[in-house]
């Protein structure tokens, strides 16, 4: 086999590929076609990943020997089922390489996987801020750079594949994946989710997309629910995040998504994985299932009649393999090819897109070797946590600060109230390690170093005197603390209330993967507490930790500021300290809005007229701070803006630039974010009031100036029309330049001239913006 054409690396890759194919068997190209959890084999691997032994096959004890004799397509989170130590488990992980690819005939290895939504899934692995304090930055490059470091710490472990980014645009923030996503908004989910993938990839691994499509948009905000979106909600709203980030970011892989939409299951729908991914937008990757989402085909969705139907469903619908470990692509699939039932070109065309994949990855070349790049494995270095900070305070939001409570005085008194002040999983999402794992090994430390709250407080504010009392817990309802909390906070000059969520798997959190919630209530007794503080007469600072937005209104005007963070990570409390201390001026932004009342869902600010408040209904559902708000311990003021003109004429295929000179009129160095917002005022489908299709985040010192200014295409203005078509229309437009979607600065009106133009898959996606100056 050494000097066989596939192993050439002289050779293009296709004709490698179709020379190995040409030699294997059909029981070595299905084994391509599968992963394996190791130590999945017990119901521990299965509690470890949140959910009752019963409901997925996982109980099967595999023969390994027998296993790996033909090959294997993936192996499944060597390092994130159970607290492993890194660097002994990389040498495993390489022992395991050189036995799957000595088993079979070709040497091939296995593409080992591993979640990496918030850092590399892993014990004593950074934990960085999950994906919606990215988006709350408006930071695409900052976003790439970390994105860069996990894809090192992966490939330092010998990882090949990284399931992230999640680009699902959230439609009800009652869903709890919520903190998954990037926000609320197409184009910021878009933006900033290619950076993450760019940054994966740059450092050789691959990136998944994932939940490919609708998953998000499910009935009731209910996990894995029916989807009932429309066919143009589906592609303006849900789709183009996706397109995005692999025209633009290159990912290398896709996930198919576990809902189904208007009765169709994403897994056995070849118009979503076949027609529209591969034929319209070009992806030559690799498709992968969901955990056992093949499976579901015939448990949850009921479209297979076995488990054999299920993977002829998903294999034809374009399904390349099938994670987290084979109950279908096994011995199901292979009886249905030598039946006859399954055409063997459906194998092999995944199993083409498998080995291209592994060919890419250098697995085919003689010198491959799976040995760790290096002994000393260290997936929290310092730099790790400094840009782990970095992100935490660019995503820090300041919603409210009306008569400048914060910054805190360093020698004030302060009192620390709340069940999120003094516990170091306040700051972690459902997929960091601590939160995803080690809750079931309670006998094993963190593995990393996360500063509380009240911990970085106390280091922030030395010369304060800080007290703490919880006060009550996160999801139960017991006021037995409020007595204490009460005192505290009677005794000081300031309160800070630190509310918000637990992360958790499947009801064991209020926050997380099958977390849902029936309104935005913040849980338990945290909403009378925050009353009973605020009746104190002490100014109450709130700050929340937490994986979605929640209601707010029952407190307006009565807060003295109000600090939002997204599960910041494991520098998360150093950074919201340093915005309360006044070290760091806040700059974060609302990827998500934030309602006034807790029903009402869904909702976000992507309304047509009828969604927005009206004379027909006694609701109004404007929020209480819209998507895009941020406050500053400085000012910033908007002026000289051009392209203006009233209206500037340009074709349905034109350009228009509008610039604006934003200059920090303060006392201290700060960042502002300059959004492009697009409002059609008369269309053929009625269209979101507006919709934000640009945005550029300025930093400046004091006194200092910057030139923004933006290109738009009239691409940018395409959407669906009544007959599915993508078209840009002729009308009137207006380019808003804003501080948020409802706080406008500067209006253009333009007219578009000229014929209705289809534009397809080639069309540009991204508005481009150009800062001349300091920022």
């Amino acid at each position: 086999m050494t000097t066989a054409p596939w192993r050439d690396p002289a050779l293009p890759a296709a004709a490698r590929v179709d020379d190995l194919l040409s030699r294997m068997t059909l029981r070595e190209k299905t084994a391509q076609l599968y992963g394996v959890w190791v130590g999945a084999a017990t119901d521990g691997a299965a509690r470890a990943e949140g959910v009752a032994p019963h409901q997925h096959d996982m109980t099967a004890d595999y023969d390994w020997a027998e296993l790996i004799a033909h090959g294997l397509g993936q192996l499944t989170r060597s390092f994130g089922t159970a607290p492993v130590d890194p660097a002994p488990a990389a040498q495993a992980l390489a022992r395991a390489q050189r036995r799957i690819a000595g088993a079979g005939r070709f040497g091939i290895p296995a593409v080992a996987h591993e979640e990496c939504l918030a850092g590399f899934t892993a014990w004593q692995a950074t934990a960085y801020p999950v994906p919606l304090a990215w988006g709350a930055t408006f930071d695409p490059p900052l976003i790439e750079e970390m994105a860069a470091r996990i894809g090192q710490d992966l490939r330092s472990a010998g990882v090949h594949q990284g399931l992230a980014p999640v680009l699902d645009v959230v439609r009800d923030p009652r869903w709890g994946r919520v903190e998954e996503t990037i926000g609320e908004d197409p184009y910021l989910t878009g933006t900033i989710g290619t950076a993450y993938v760019r940054g994966l990839e740059s450092a050789g691994v691959i990136a998944t997309l994932k939940h490919f499509a609708g998953y998000a948009s499910s009935a009731g905000a209910r996990n894995l629910a029916p989807v009932r979106a429309g066919i143009r909600e589906f592609a303006d709203v849900t789709l183009p995040p996706f397109e995005m980030a692999l025209r633009e970011g290159g990912a290398r892989s896709v996930m198919a998504a576990y809902n189904e939409t208007d009765g169709v299951p994403a897994s056995a729908d070849p118009a979503l994985l076949t027609e529209l991914l591969r034929a319209e937008w070009g992806f030559t990757g690799t498709v992968v299932a969901d955990y056992f989402g093949i499976g579901f085909l015939e448990t949850l969705h009921r479209v297979a009649g076995s488990a054999g139907e299920a993977a002829h469903a998903a294999l034809a619908a374009g399904i390349d393999v099938e994670l987290p470990t084979l109950k279908c692509y096994g011995k199901p699939l292979l009886e249905a090819v030598r039946s006859g039932e399954v055409a063997e070109e459906l194998v092999d065309r995944a199993a083409r897109r498998v080995l291209l994949q592994k060919c890419e990855l250098g697995l085919l070349d003689e010198d491959w070797t799976p040995e760790p790049r290096t002994a000393d494995l260290d997936l929290d270095s310092a730099a790790n946590r400094a840009l782990a900070r970095r992100v935490a305070e660019e995503s820090v939001v300041l919603l409210d600060n009306p008569d400048g409570a914060l910054p805190l005085s360093p020698d004030a008194r302060i009192a620390v109230v709340g069940p999120r002040a003094a516990d170091a999983l306040a700051m972690l999402g459902c997929y960091s390690f601590p939160s995803h794992v080690l809750t079931h090994h309670p006998e094993v430390p963190m593995g990393i170093e996360i500063p509380t709250l009240l911990e970085a407080l106390r280091t922030e504010l030395p010369d304060a005197k800080v007290t703490f009392a919880e006060g009550c817990a996160v999801s139960d309802p017991d006021t037995a603390g409020f007595e204490e909390a009460v005192a505290r906070a009677s005794e000081a000059d300031v309160c800070l209330a630190v509310l918000g969520d637990r992360a958790g798997l499947f009801g064991r959190g209020t926050s997380g993967e099958g977390c849902d919630v029936t309104d935005l209530r913040l849980p338990g007794a945290q909403g009378d507490l925050l009353d009973a503080l605020i009746a104190t007469g002490v100014p109450v600072v709130l700050v929340l930790l937490t994986g979605r937005p929640y209601a707010l209104g029952r407190w307006q005007g009565r807060l003295a500021a109000v600090v939002q963070a997204f599960f910041p990570g494991e520098e998360g409390g150093s950074a919201v300290a340093g915005v309360l201390s006044g070290r760091v001026n806040p700059s974060g932004r609302l990827p998500v809005s934030v309602p006034r009342e807790p029903g009402g869902q869904p909702w976000t600010y992507l309304q047509p007229p009828l969604g927005l408040a009206g004379e027909v209904s006694n609701l109004d559902p404007t929020p209480l701070y819209a998507f895009g708000h941020g406050g500053s311990y400085t000012s910033f003021t908007w002026g000289d803006f051009t392209g203006g003109d009233d209206p500037a004429e340009i074709g349905t295929d034109g350009s228009h630039e509008v610039s604006v000179t934003v200059r920090n009129a303060g006392d201290r160095a700060g960042a502002e974010v300059v959004q492009l917002y697009l409002h059609d005022p008369v269309a053929s489908v009625t269209r979101p009031d507006v919709r934000l299709i640009g945005y550029q985040r300025v930093e400046l010192g004091v006194g200092e100036a910057s030139r923004v200014t933006f290109r738009f295409h009239a691409d940018l203005s395409s959407f669906t029309d009544r007959s599915g078509r993508r078209i840009v229309e002729p009308g009137v437009l207006e380019l808003r330049l804003a501080a948020s979607s409802s706080d406008v600065r500067h209006t253009a009106r333009l007219h578009l001239t000229g014929a209705v133009r289809e534009v397809g898959a080639g069309r540009r996606l991204r508005c481009e913006a150009e800062v001349s100056g300091p920022g």
